[in-house]
């Protein structure tokens, strides 16, 4: 998409502030290439009045155009109050992150950036490394889901109820093989090498990074979220 569309006109101004900016201390680590830092984490605010227009803020903007200067294909969407305290605010949809990825539904701008640097700069090398093939789609449970944490019908929400978590569930390459968390944790030894290395590189990336060695619920996918700082297990 066109970023330019996407921001009006007075919100160019807060943007190439921001960029300003990011020219003096440089840009974002986890967009450079081979960059393991992960944003600052945060947890999204709660909206403003229903209307009230997403991506107004300078940081909201920086992150957009990081996944822009990226060629991250998106969509903005609205901020939403989805109600019982589930929200989607600056969330974006992401269309095309170099590898197709099934299940996505909104994230938060910060998680969506730090998701298609974690997909360019860690899954794909790895699948060539462990397997000496390409990697052609990455398979989620989804993202957004106004939940509790586990489904639980008790207990706080969980970050997907503010559409600023993933669960990674497996990867399909290029010669047919599906590699999955289910099995594959624990399977041949090329597969653990390269789910493992997957999980150690998301841990440089998000707030919080959780396994099949977590506990039960995990046995099957990675949870990624930005929440948190540095927790991974």
């Amino acid at each position: 998409m066109s970023f330019a569309s996407f921001l009006k006109p007075r919100t160019l101004i807060a943007a190439t502030a921001a960029l300003a900016l990011s020219a003096c201390f440089g840009s974002p680590d986890v967009m450079k290439k081979g960059g393991d830092s992960r944003a600052a984490a945060t947890k999204p605010t709660r909206p403003q009045p229903v209307g009230t227009p997403s991506f107004t803020s300078a940081a909201a903007q920086q992150c957009a155009f990081d996944l822009q200067q990226a060629g991250v294909r998106f969509t903005p969407l609205p901020n939403q109050d989805h109600g019982g305290g589930c929200t989607s605010i600056d969330s974006v949809k992401l269309l095309d992150v170099g590898v197709p990825v099934s299940g996505l539904g909104p994230m938060t701008c910060p998680l969506a950036r730090n998701f298609a640097a974690w997909a360019h700069y860690a899954v794909k090398p790895a699948a060539r490394r462990y397997f000496g093939t390409e990697v052609v789609r990455i398979e989620t449970f989804g993202t957004y889901s106004c939940r509790n944490i586990y489904g639980g019908r008790s207990g706080r929400l969980s970050q997907h109820a503010y559409s600023n978590a993933i669960d990674v569930s497996g990867f399909v390459l290029a010669d047919g093989r599906r590699i999955l968390l289910d099995g594959g944790w624990k399977g041949d030894m090329a597969s653990q090498d390269f789910l493992r290395a997957l999980h150690k590189s998301a841990c440089r990336r998000f707030g919080t990074v959780l396994g099949p060695d977590y506990n039960a619920a995990h046995y099957n996918h990675f949870h990624f979220d930005m929440s948190g700082n540095g927790y991974c297990r």
